[in-house]
């Protein structure tokens, strides 16, 4: 059978693996050195092997007729890549692997010298991406196709010779020179602008990064003025650089807009105002708040928590010893607002594993459906971003609170023991003094900002 032999094969494959490690011990430098590029020469012919299936799969609907858009997702899911790994091979997937035609004609991969020198091991997966992305371009779109077709043969030959980085540096000014009259002058079609801006939260550190560019003029003028105005010295004795100034001058506008902007201004997410969110332990808030979190920022000095707490409204939603938002909700089939974010609190944001989508993007998902009896309590919803919400509606994934908090059961066909999977716990917990018996923490939400306590009595912490 097709799985017997599959299991055999894997059987020997490990079987070398565990020879190559046996050489190590004992090794002298010579041998070190070899048993790395053996590593690298077996990598490189695995991710061969990975690549031509996932074409195969992609064919044949594998992951599609799963309930997945993009066989990205899917990887992730099934191989626990992180996304830009499984881009990387659907990238290879459609660029150094034959096709199929309708008719049944096989068709040349499209980068076809890329395709030889990565079937023959003599460059890695990350090499196929870079030439995918030079050739990729819009300059190398306005290559005529024997021009195209010879740069690609030259990047090829170099991608052995060059890391990704230098192919990549090398490759694109290959292709301006090739392309030398640059685009055509065409007032009825100009070359498109670039308005973008990307907001970035960093991983393993409170804040994130924020970066832009705008091609169009007057946007960009319109964005420039309200810094410039708000950030400008405050005294002949500022010390502060301009781009601190700047980007507190940025915060300092978007606050503003939270608080007193018209809805035609900022509108309604997931069904609500725009709000920032702090979660802070009761303990903390009593001993003048040591600490909070953050629903895009995560984690906050005790300063800035003060002054966030200085205007703030008071929500209470309290939480278990645990974190876990109790039942605030009445049976309905819409969620009320306050129901809604003891959701945020818990999940904070799409609560499907390896998914970051924040709470603005999501919606809140009945696990037991409405029409099925289903009530609307925290035990019975689950935080799902768009396109989890449609996979988790499809055959496969199941989704189930367990104490207190959800998890997925993947289908068979990722994982056959169907082990249950959960995003990583959020912590509001921090290092400090306890009390013998510590009191539930709470959590407060609101427009602008605001703080809560366990009973919502009192004057916010300053």
């Amino acid at each position: 059978m097709p799985d017997a032999r599959i299991a055999a094969a894997h059987d020997r494959l490990i079987e070398a693996v565990e020879q190559l490690r046996a050489v190590v011990v004992g090794a002298g430098d010579t041998e070190q050195i070899s048993v790395l590029i053996a590593c690298e020469a077996a990598r490189r012919r695995l991710d061969h092997l990975s690549v031509g299936v996932l074409a195969a799969a992609e064919r044949r609907d594998v992951f599609t007729s799963r309930g997945y858009k993009t066989s990205t997702a899917a990887l992730a899911d099934l191989l626990g890549w992180e996304r830009h790994e499984a881009r990387r091979h659907t990238t290879a997937a459609e660029n150094v692997v034959g096709k199929t035609a309708l008719d049944g004609t096989q068709l040349p991969p499209r980068l076809p010298a890329t395709s030889e020198v990565f079937d023959s091991g003599r460059t890695s997966l990350r090499h196929v991406e870079v030439v995918a992305k030079v050739l990729g371009s819009r300059a190398a779109d306005r290559l005529a196709p024997a021009v195209w077709a010879a740069a690609e043969a030259e990047l090829a030959a170099k991608a052995s010779d060059y890391t990704p980085t230098e192919l990549q540096t090398w490759g694109t000014e290959l292709v301006d020179k090739l392309d030398q009259d640059g685009p055509a002058p065409d007032d009825d079609h100009p070359e498109p602008e670039v308005n973008e801006l990307r907001l970035v939260r960093h991983r393993n550190r409170p804040g994130g990064k924020i970066t832009g560019r705008f091609d169009d003029a007057a946007m960009f003028d319109t964005i420039a003025t309200v810094i410039d105005a708000k950030s400008k010295p405050t005294s002949a004795d500022e010390t502060r650089e301009p781009a601190q100034r700047q980007a507190e001058a940025l915060a300092e506008v978007c606050g503003y807009a939270l608080s007193h902007g018209p809805t035609s201004l900022v509108p309604e997410t997931g069904g609500r105002r725009p709000q920032i969110s702090v979660i802070i332990r009761l303990e903390d808030l009593e001993a003048r708040a040591r600490n909070g979190m953050l629903d895009f920022g995560g984690q906050t000095s005790p300063e800035t928590l003060r002054l966030l707490a200085c205007d703030a409204a008071v929500l209470p939603i309290v939480l278990n010893g645990e974190g876990q938002p109790l039942d605030v909700g009445r049976v309905t089939r819409s969620i009320p607002d306050g129901l809604r974010r003891a959701v945020v609190a818990r999940d904070r944001g799409c609560a499907h594993p390896g998914c970051d989508r924040p709470p603005s993007w999501c919606e809140v998902h009945h696990i037991i459906p409405w029409e099925d009896l289903g009530h609307t309590k925290i035990d019975n919803l689950v935080m799902l971003c768009r396109q989890h919400h449609r996979l988790i509606h499809h055959p496969g994934w199941t989704v189930r609170i367990r104490d207190g908090l959800p998890e997925f059961v993947p289908p068979a066909w990722i994982d056959p023991a169907r082990t249950p999977r959960r995003q990583p716990a959020a912590i509001i917990d921090v290092p400090g003094p306890r009390c013998p018996e510590p009191p539930a923490p709470a959590v407060g939400v609101g427009t602008g900002v605001r703080i809560a306590n366990l009973d919502g009595i009192g004057a916010p912490v300053r």
